[in-house]
């Protein structure tokens, strides 16, 4: 940060972050950062309107179901003895679901069905600490 720029509130890193990792990974169509608890803590594209059909991640519902998700999965890894959880990935017929954790929440994007995973999972290995810094520094 230099000299004379303004410090930025949690809100607005969260949001640049997750600007930054959409606007440059082709493919990705939309990111959110939820609670564990699920709550949608941070959304990008945001979504101004009541329709949830113009960006569904950015809905209540899918913060709490993909928590859920994210939640029993670290459960179940702990149950079979398989370590702490590094990623989940739910592929459908129209896209991507990728959930990474960070700290107590997580990111969550999701990806048009034929982008290249390879790069959008390097991406997030790079923001989910810079998540977690923000939200817990």
């Amino acid at each position: 940060m230099s000299p004379n720029s303004a410090p930025m509130y949690r809100s607005e890193a969260l949001w640049q972050l997750l600007h930054d990792l959409r606007e440059s990974n082709p493919g990705v169509e939309a990111a959110v950062i939820l609670s564990v608890e699920g709550l949608l803590v941070e959304a990008y594209p945001t979504d101004d309107t009541e329709d949830s059909h113009i960006n569904p991640t950015s809905s209540p519902q899918v913060a709490a179901m993909a928590s859920v998700m994210a939640g029993l999965s670290r459960r179940t890894l702990d149950r079979l003895a398989q370590g702490n959880l590094e990623r989940l990935l739910v592929q459908g017929e129209e896209g991507v679901l990728l959930i990474y954790p960070s700290g107590r929440n997580f990111l969550a994007v999701l990806v048009e069905k034929d982008a290249r995973l390879g790069p959008i999972i390097t991406a997030m290995n790079q923001t989910a600490p810079e998540i977690r810094e923000v939200l817990e520094g």
